[in-house]
């Protein structure tokens, strides 16, 4: 598809890497520049070979490459959309549910997504890890706090990680008796799935907990050959796998390719988990949805496919509260008229969260 362009045998992390390489066009290199002083930038060669160079609208090169639309930013867009920081009891450790907790071990990625929500704390120029200190702290942590069941290794990319390294990190939350469930969320079996080799999947298994991969991919043409093969070999070493998923204007927001990447996932053996509605990061309006849409995909999507293929649409509620449960709900009285909606842009929504509390979504700017 791509065998007139260069491509390339490292990963691009300049503007002008993404010009020579036909991935940007040169006019939009002053831009480009701009974004790279605010937001990380890597495309990995695995992604650079999947993308369509002649087709503008690429839904891969809309997850990865820059746009000049992330240098507008909405009232509602916050540098920590989902609250992170308020429920951060000490650095590296957000608790925010009672049994779990997010480990944010490592600040690095294979590739940086053009959505992230953590994209003001991630790439060149931050930690690239938590420091001796601040990881025992985090330890510590963890070990005063008996209700904590599973842990989950995030980041930044846990798999961005030596095998050496991962397995000591394993091997430090099993030794606690109390954490049973070592979850890791991961996009390196998609961007660079040579990196799931051998002494990789060894490092995932550890005595004392159980191990779950959690894999963010967001269309199919990302479950490729060699995706699929890294999958099957942490699923072969008994290692269960699920999947995280954005639902993003222009990559999957159709019924025809949200199907096929859940189908996709089923064949990989992995259970599609969630589908998040995009959070509200600075610079990614172009990129959400309405949840009018996500709503009717989901609709659309149970009577296509298998429940096996039924992810949960969920938003993460800003503030910190936590992520809802936002599809479409098939009850309603029989002798009522819905009034026409409102303008999606200027529709607002209830939202309750875990503890019962009720929020607004959009909040208020």
């Amino acid at each position: 598809m791509n065998s007139h362009k260069l491509k390339p045998s490292t990963t691009l992390r300049k503007p002008t890497e993404l010009v020579s390489h036909g991935l940007v066009p040169v006019a939009d290199l002053a831009d480009l520049r701009k974004i790279a002083a605010r937001y990380a930038i890597a495309v990995t060669p695995a992604v650079a070979a999947l993308i369509d160079r002649d087709d503008p609208e690429d839904p891969i090169a809309r997850q990865y490459i820059p746009n000049a639309a992330e240098l507008v930013a909405q009232p509602n867009e916050k540098r920590d959309p989902i609250g992170d920081d308020v429920h951060s009891p000490v650095s590296g450790i957000v608790h925010r549910y009672p049994d779990r907790v997010l480990f944010k071990v490592v600040h690095v990625c294979a590739v940086y997504c053009r959505f992230c929500f953590r994209r003001e704390m991630v790439g060149p120029g931050k930690a690239t890890a938590l420091s001796v200190g601040a990881y025992e702290n985090a330890l510590a942590y963890i070990r005063a706090h008996p209700e904590i069941w599973e842990v989950i290794l995030t980041g930044g990319d846990p798999l961005m990680l030596s095998p050496r390294r991962l397995k000591e990190i394993m091997a430090d939350l099993a030794a606690i008796d109390h954490v049973r469930i070592i979850r890791i969320h991961t996009r390196v079996p998609v961007a660079e799935p040579s990196r799931i080799n051998e002494e990789m999947v060894a490092a995932l298994k550890v005595k004392g907990a159980t191990t779950w991969v959690a894999l963010h991919a967001n269309h199919v043409r990302e479950l490729t050959k060699n995706a699929r093969a890294a999958c099957a070999a942490m699923v072969e070493a008994g290692i269960p796998m699920v999947s995280q998923s954005v639902l993003l204007r222009g990559v999957n927001d159709d019924p025809a390719t949200l199907e096929a990447l859940m189908r996709g996932f089923v064949e990989c053996r992995i259970k599609p988990y969630y589908l998040h509605h995009g959070d509200l990061a600075p610079g990614t309006s172009h990129l959400r949805t309405t949840l009018e849409d996500g709503q009717n995909l989901m609709r659309g999507l149970r009577g296509r496919v298998s429940g096996l293929c039924q992810p949960d649409y969920v938003v993460d509620i800003p503030g910190g509260h936590g992520k809802a449960p936002t599809g479409p709900t098939y009850l309603s009285p029989a002798n009522s008229f819905s009034p026409e909606r409102e303008q999606a842009s200027q529709t607002r929504y209830r939202i309750v969260d875990y503890c019962g509390e009720v929020h607004l979504y959009p909040p208020e700017t």
